[in-house]
């Protein structure tokens, strides 16, 4: 795995206006570092600071890379991190958590399994005065910053992309949709974002698949069963990119080379599957500029800065137009700085 190192961002200007075109659709880029050191760029000196991070699981490319991200970037900032990952399972977060507090982290960032379950985690950090900082999904209270995304927006824009892909207002056809997690904030916000597009057009029909869990594996056979029982299908759009190249690989085993397949992630093997003509749109998820803004905000709350509740890393549409600024096979993801 590779990853690209980054500058620190300033987190006062880590709110990102989004703004939607036909082509692409850019945030405003965090500006790169200068010469000062990235402990100075992140607000100041990080001092004897221990984090402790709880990944929700290394299941999926996303998440596997997480941890690397927050590991490399704090420590070029001098900042020791305790990582634990709970494998997609609630009690072992909860209980890493406490097994973290117990070893005299400063400050947790974690990655929630999901938004309702971890009373028991944010508790003990709460008890013990250790802020919490959720990165990528966040917990229903008790975190002092939550850094991430706004997913809803992340399904819209790309629904409105697919669309004008189809025709616009006079598409026609149907669209399957691979789901993620059952329950999930995340796949609920991107389903949401995504019908808010496709609803209002009249020839279009869209199939749900049961839910995949963001796992290609369990997308593969999804998709297999949706061809099967439905026809005139001409897009599919996943929940996350890795379950929709699954999608990807079923069309092309079928010689379905006009479904034009879509996801969330910006996952460098769906960017790269655009180049080639076999990929239609993925939106970006930086996972590089997501975990790096959790440890500067980390940082700052350690040095008694204030911070905003929400801290949106941004999101950038990437399809045929302009998915030559983004394709790099040295990394795992389409970063959105240069």
């Amino acid at each position: 795995m590779k990853l690209k190192k980054l500058g620190a961002m300033a987190i006062t200007a880590a709110m990102l206006a989004v703004t939607a075109g036909c082509g692409a659709v850019t945030t405003e880029e965090p500006s790169d570092a200068n010469d000062s050191s990235a402990a100075e760029e992140s607000g100041g000196d990080a001092g004897s600071l221990t984090i402790g991070f709880s990944n929700c699981s290394q299941d999926t490319p996303f998440f596997a890379n997480m941890t690397p991200i927050i590991e490399d970037y704090a420590e070029s900032l001098g900042v020791e991190v305790v990582a634990l990952n709970a494998d997609n399972d609630i009690a072992k977060q909860n209980q890493d958590i406490q097994d973290l507090v117990s070893q005299g982290i400063d400050i947790l960032i974690v990655n929630p399994v999901n938004e309702d379950g971890l009373t028991a985690g944010i508790n003990a950090c709460n008890n013990a005065d250790i802020p919490v900082v959720t990165v990528d999904k966040n917990v229903n209270s008790g975190n002092v910053a939550f850094v991430g995304r706004d997913n809803k927006e992340m399904g819209r824009l790309c629904g409105e992309r697919l669309v004008e892909l189809l025709g616009g207002e006079d598409a026609t056809g149907t669209i399957l949709e691979i789901q993620g997690t059952a329950g999930s904030t995340t796949m609920m916000d991107r389903r949401d974002g995504f019908h808010e597009a496709v609803d209002s057009i009249p020839g279009l029909t869209v199939v749900q698949s049961s839910y995949c869990d963001y796992d290609r594996s369990k997308a593969i056979p999804a998709t297999q069963d949706l061809l099967q029982a439905n026809s005139d299908i001409v897009a599919i759009f996943g929940h996350n990119d890795d379950m929709a190249l699954g999608a990807a690989q079923v069309c092309g085993e079928q010689g379905l080379d006009d479904v034009l397949v879509c996801g969330v992630d910006g996952l460098m093997e769906a960017v790269l599957q655009i180049q080639e003509g076999t990929y239609a749109i993925t939106t970006s998820n930086d996972p590089v500029l997501l975990g790096q803004t959790a440890v500067d905000v980390a940082v700052q709350i350690h040095n008694g800065e204030d911070v905003e509740e929400f801290i949106d890393a941004g999101t950038v549409v990437i399809d045929a137009e302009n998915v030559d600024e983004y394709a790099d096979p040295e990394l795992d993801f389409a970063t959105m700085v240069k």
